[in-house]
């Protein structure tokens, strides 16, 4: 039986194993070359990931967020089968694209404009979480007393 190590395996990485899951839905995705896509900073926050669909309308095409996974489908209608076509350059297959979200990115929404799917996010500042935390004494601890050592007195050997 073989076992994989990874670096979250550690223990000094409590309840980061999501990032493995997360880690291997990227190592998946980066094999994947249909739909071509940009992502460009739009501001400071803000953020733009552009797909190039053409040949798909917008109720061909399927944007949702789950558990910090942006996923984009696209499946085409059936088509005419009295057209014919010479040459077939255009894709036209069904995709899936998916893009994982950092905490702190919300997706503001899709548009599509010449062929082109845009779907616009920001990042939001998290709120700083640190608190301090009390440190009680345990009621059945016993507070050890030091012991006072006179070392005026030379103990004779």
């Amino acid at each position: 039986m073989t076992t994989r190590l990874s670096l979250f395996d550690s223990p000094m990485f409590l309840g980061f194993d999501h990032f493995e899951e997360t880690f291997n839905r990227l190592r998946k995705n980066a094999s994947e070359g249909y739909p071509p896509y940009n992502i460009e900073q739009t501001h400071e926050n803000g953020l733009r990931i552009t797909l190039a669909v053409a040949g798909f309308t917008m109720d061909d095409l399927d944007v949702e967020v789950e558990k910090n996974q942006l996923i984009i489908r696209g499946r085409n209608k059936e088509e005419d089968e009295h057209r014919l076509f010479i040459h077939r350059g255009i894709a036209a297959r069904q995709f899936q694209r998916s893009f994982v979200l950092a905490d702190g990115i919300e997706v503001l929404g899709a548009s599509m404009d010449n062929g082109l799917l845009h779907i616009d996010m920001r990042r939001i500042e998290p709120e700083t979480t640190a608190r301090k935390i009390k440190i009680n004494q345990s009621p059945n601890s016993k507070t050890l007393k030091a012991i006072d050592v006179d070392k005026s007195k030379k103990n004779d050997v």
